[in-house]
């Protein structure tokens, strides 16, 4: 997945601001891709320039309001055809476990705290994504497109469950002498 595809997928959803879209960035999208403010609007200029989106035009004094973006049928033929496209999964590179690795040649100074770090982190998220599904996939809500959002919310959800079942047994593995 790419930046530019994130945006566009985000901007056909609901036309948004570049400030709307990072809040949504860190609310719901970033459980699949996540991005810095800067990042986002960086890409909102190429994307303009490129003739994927466009401002949307406004109404009276412009100086200090947010430019709104929409989809352009250039981005959404673009977004179409990436997202008809093939693509291989991506091998996995995670610091953690090169850590880990590491740890089993110079030793585990440190490791142990940062392991109950990451299990804190990854419960956190869970706990975040969890709460996102109670509240906005309730059972009635059963259209393909409420379905294909719920899938990747479970996507995110099943990796923090991993995480946080993999780093509890890794915890009481190394704790055992």
């Amino acid at each position: 997945m790419s930046l530019p595809h994130a945006i566009l997928t985000a901007l056909m959803e609901k036309p948004s601001s570049g400030l709307e879209l990072t809040r949504r960035f860190d609310k719901s999208i970033g459980y699949f891709w996540s991005a810095t403010h800067q990042q986002i609007y960086r890409e909102l200029g190429r994307l303009e320039r490129e003739g994927a989106i466009r401002a949307l035009p406004r109404e009276g004094a412009t100086r200090g309001q947010k430019k709104e973006y929409e989809v352009l049928p250039a981005g959404r033929a673009e977004l179409a055809r990436w997202t008809a496209a093939s693509q291989d999964p991506k091998p996995m590179r995670d610091t953690l476990l090169l850590r880990l690795r590491a740890a089993a040649v110079v030793g585990t100074e440190g490791i142990q705290a940062d392991l109950h770090r990451h299990l804190d982190l990854h419960r956190r998220q869970l706990a975040q994504y969890e709460e996102i599904e109670r509240r906005d996939f309730p059972p009635e809500k059963d259209t393909m497109e409420d379905r294909l959002r719920h899938v990747v919310l479970r996507a995110g959800i099943d990796l923090e469950t991993f995480w946080t079942q993999w780093l509890t047994r890794t915890i009481e593995e190394l704790q055992t002498p």
